[in-house]
């Protein structure tokens, strides 16, 4: 175990390593039913989806916990799934089939810049006030994801507002945050898995905690042949190439899938490794040191890019690293082990999936939150009094809850960087792979308002 993963090196150990993952896991459970849920309205088999997912995020985990020893868990990331249904299939008109092609080909692209080391050098080339601006970002984000899923916030009327304390499950996360609060000021060793565990045990009796409908195992493996491998059948990639007239279309959605991929990524390792000191700088000096798999970084980004290849390939959209990791961090994840945990867990749902579904997002939106604010720390690295680094960091940090996502938020933290940086005469000092992420990202945004 010790030289496997290395955690006295990483001043962690088995105990701590396990709590983390499971910690991760809990917070990040939804996915196992929601993705199947928002994936089916396209067509797809429920349970088919369902493994998929389940395979999809164990595949993925594994290789970023036993290849790059790093604690963050992989599935299918939400906002990039509701593009597959809502903009691919239902806006574009394409079938699902050609949806997960595109999600192939996007895995593909990612796994080529990230061997050219395009993706790490893209990292490199952000300044700090901005990578603090994303990890702290990432923070509110975090935070946000958690009150969305409880419901505390109304979007119902189009201008959000406090929900009104009328739902049990409102109490029951009311009374979660409270209690992981006190957990952690009182310094409670596994704080944040024990708000989980003693919220959900709390939501029997209020109602909240119930098991939910689901399909069993053996009839999600019958469902599975529907899905997997059909990218690669004359409905699959075969297809995308028929219609020259669509192949623009094509080429543009792979372009906007593979650009919040890569940032969603990018943002996620910077918001939490640097702060964590999971990914240190003499690890990034490694990284963009020669050729070949130097460092944690160099690993952990191959990683995540071979994972959206394989989740498509099983029958689901984009997977990612997901957001939800830290988490596990906060809990004292350091290391691969951690990773492994949460693959194991994600395994044991197949056959659990009642159980697991059963875990109410008001128990794991108070983790959630709590995570947050530990990370928003980071923005105290910022020079808010210099109004042109403060511009660029606020825009950075707020348009990941904004708009819900972090590609996004990175987008206007990039360009309002830039414009600065032009009318104070100091453009020299951006640099070239800044411009060009830059304008990507504007390509990005016209290609959209054109496909919309």
């Amino acid at each position: 175990m010790e030289r496997l993963f290395k955690l006295k090196e990483n001043g962690t150990r088995v105990s701590t390593e396990i709590m983390a993952g499971l910690t991760t896991f809990f917070t990040m459970a939804y996915i196992i039913v929601v993705n199947p849920g928002i994936l089916s309205q396209a067509g797809m088999e429920w349970g088919a989806v369902f493994l998929a997912t389940i395979i999809a995020s164990i595949i993925g985990t594994l290789v970023m916990g036993l290849f790059a020893n790093v604690p963050y868990a992989q599935a299918p990331g939400m906002g990039l799934n509701a593009f597959f249904v809502y903009t691919v299939c239902f806006g574009l008109n394409f079938t699902w089939q050609q949806a997960l092609s595109m999600v192939f080909l996007c895995g593909i692209i990612n796994i080529v810049i990230t061997v050219s080391k395009i993706r790490k050098s893209i990292i490199r080339s952000i300044p700090v006030s901005l990578q603090n601006a994303i990890g702290g970002g990432i923070g509110v984000f975090v935070a946000y994801i958690g009150l969305l899923n409880v419901g505390i916030i109304n979007l119902d009327s189009g201008v959000p507002s406090f929900a009104a304390l009328n739902q049990p499950s409102l109490w029951l996360f009311l009374i979660g945050l409270v209690l992981t609060v006190v957990l952690l000021v009182c310094h409670v060793k596994g704080a944040i898995l024990i708000g989980i565990i003693l919220t959900t045990l709390l939501g029997i009796p209020m109602g909240v905690t119930t098991a939910s409908s689901s399909v069993s195992f053996s009839e999600a493996c019958a469902a599975l042949p529907s899905t997997f491998g059909v990218i690669f059948t004359s409905e699959g990639i075969p297809s995308l190439f028929r219609d020259p007239s669509r192949l623009p279309a094509v080429l543009i959605t792979i372009f906007s899938l593979s650009v919040s991929d890569t940032f969603d990524t990018i943002g996620g390792f910077i918001g939490t490794g640097r702060r964590s000191g999971i990914f240190s700088e003499e690890d990034e000096k490694a990284m963009m040191s020669g050729s070949g798999f130097r460092s944690k970084m160099d690993k952990a980004l191959f990683s995540d890019a071979i994972a959206t290849s394989v989740g498509s390939i099983f029958g689901t959209s984009n997977t990612t690293t997901f957001v939800e990791s830290a988490a596990g961090i906060e809990a004292g994840g350091r290391t691969g082990l951690t990773s492994v945990v949460v693959s194991v867990c994600f395994a044991l749902s197949a056959f659990l999936a009642s159980f697991v579904s059963a875990i109410p997002s008001a128990a794991t939106a108070p983790a959630l939150v709590v995570v947050g604010i530990m990370m928003t720390s980071v923005f105290k690295e910022i020079r808010w009094d210099d109004f042109s680094e403060a511009v660029p960091a606020f825009f950075a940090g707020l348009f990941m809850s904004l708009c819900y996502s972090i590609s996004y938020g990175i987008a206007f933290g990039f360009l309002s960087y830039c414009v600065i940086k032009i009318c104070r005469r100091e453009a020299g000092a951006i640099h070239p792979i800044l411009w060009v992420s830059t304008a990507l990202f504007i390509l990005n945004f016209i290609f959209l308002a054109v496909l919309s």
